[in-house]
């Protein structure tokens, strides 16, 4: 494995500065579009945008759309997105190219996978633990009302241990959208083998920061989003990983057209496509998908072990700063153990975070009072961090978050 830089020997700007420049990834800022003067620490939630994608959406509407009109689903290969954009993100998870396919949404597709794995799983339980993202809790709890599964809500870190006493299925995230906590991918999935039971793996915090490798590590469904670590735009499509060799043995709940063996045919009886795209369901948005396929250019050539290693790197150099601060963090400090955020503590986190933007820095907050530090590697430099860092000290030092404007809660937080 990659070890990070040594950040814990960032003592100064000038050191970060000395890091910035001796980075593999530098490069790879020019070419996202950051409005001057902000440092952005929001990636795990939503990702800038590239230039690439930018003019990808503006050609997709004004030359595809405008003048190829309902020509372009041949002309300029819209049919095809869904699996070529897939086959890309196969490479940043780690698995087969043709084992992936973008439909849908993060939640409709953690229904369909947690569906089309009960019959397979040795009991029709459903578990989930109650530090899940909510989504991930909602639609276990929808599941199982549907189709009469039994429902098991479990304490953090305990959902490994209730898929072995029941060979059920187990929702999972690999990255813990509070706390940044990782999970070892392999010991779970021979767990859950050797129990007959499956696991359906939540990537959303987790791809474009990590070297996932899923394949060797005998992953065999997952779904996750493209708008935070992948850039792909605000609402952008998320992605469905089945392994080949299970992908024939379970079905859609959603018996989508796009998910039919020959959608034009237009038969009334439903046939499913081979593999993964069985798990396509309704026509595809071009705009959201050429956005994507174009940001996803950004990952092209990079060492995924070198995106790892400096994600892990901002991070403790997050925490080295937080620690000076007096602040707690709910974060591992092992940066393998980690990923793409870290979370900081006060009890007027919010306030905080808003204080932080009012000043051009952008992180986010999670009730009750977590601050999430987000430190995507490819834009993320170490002196925006130690620069945002600063003003973070500044404004617990001075009070300076102890403002009415800056209390007043906002829809998005």
């Amino acid at each position: 494995m990659t070890q990070p830089p040594r950040t814990r020997d960032a003592n100064t700007r000038e050191d970060c500065e000395a890091l910035d420049r001796a980075d593999p990834l530098a490069l790879a800022r020019a070419q996202f579009t950051l409005p001057d003067g902000v440092i952005y620490l929001d990636g795990h939630s939503l990702g800038p945008a590239t230039h690439a994608a930018l003019a990808r959406v503006e050609r997709t509407a004004r030359e595809e759309w405008r003048e190829g009109l309902i020509r372009s689903w041949n002309t300029a290969g819209w049919i095809d997105l869904p699996r070529s954009v897939g086959a890309k993100l196969a490479r940043l998870i780690g698995v087969a190219e043709g084992d992936v396919i973008v439909t849908d949404s993060v939640s409709v597709n953690l229904f369909k996978l947690g569906a089309a794995a009960l019959p397979v799983a040795k009991s029709r339980t459903i578990i989930v633990e109650d530090s899940e993202f909510p989504t991930d809790q909602y639609v276990a709890e929808g599941l199982t009302a549907l189709s009469g599964a039994a429902m098991m809500r479990v304490g953090e870190h305990q959902g490994i241990l209730a898929l072995q006493q029941t060979g059920g299925v187990l929702i999972r995230s690999i990255v813990n959208y509070r706390s940044s906590d990782t999970v070892d991918v392999a010991a779970f999935e021979e767990i859950a083998r050797a129990s007959g039971g499956v696991i359906v793996w939540d990537l959303s915090h987790a791809t474009g920061v990590l070297d996932l490798r899923l394949g060797a590590k005998g992953a065999r469904l997952a779904t996750g989003c493209t708008y935070k670590f992948l850039n792909g735009g605000p609402g952008a499509p998320a992605f469905v990983y089945v392994h080949d060799e299970l992908a024939g043995k379970i079905a859609s709940p959603i018996s989508g057209w796009f998910g039919h063996a020959d959608p034009f045919a237009f038969n009334a009886a439903y046939a499913p496509c081979e593999g993964v795209s069985r798990f396509a369901a309704g026509t595809p948005g071009v705009l959201s998908l050429a956005a994507l396929d174009a940001a996803l250019d950004a990952f092209e050539n990079v060492d995924l072990k070198h995106i790892a290693a400096k994600t892990g790197a901002l991070g403790d150099l997050v925490i080295a700063r937080a620690d000076a601060m007096g602040l707690a963090t709910i974060s591992p400090r092992n940066w393998t153990k980690r990923g793409g955020h870290i979370s900081l503590l006060h009890d007027q986190g919010y306030a905080i975070v808003q204080a932080l933007v009012a000043r051009k820095i952008i992180p986010d907050f999670r009730a009750p009072n977590a601050m999430r530090f987000g430190v995507a590697p490819l834009y993320v430099r170490f002196v925006e961090v130690w620069d945002a860092m600063d003003q973070l000290a500044d404004i617990l030092e001075t009070r300076a978050w102890d403002k009415p404007e800056f209390h007043a809660r906002s829809k998005v937080t």
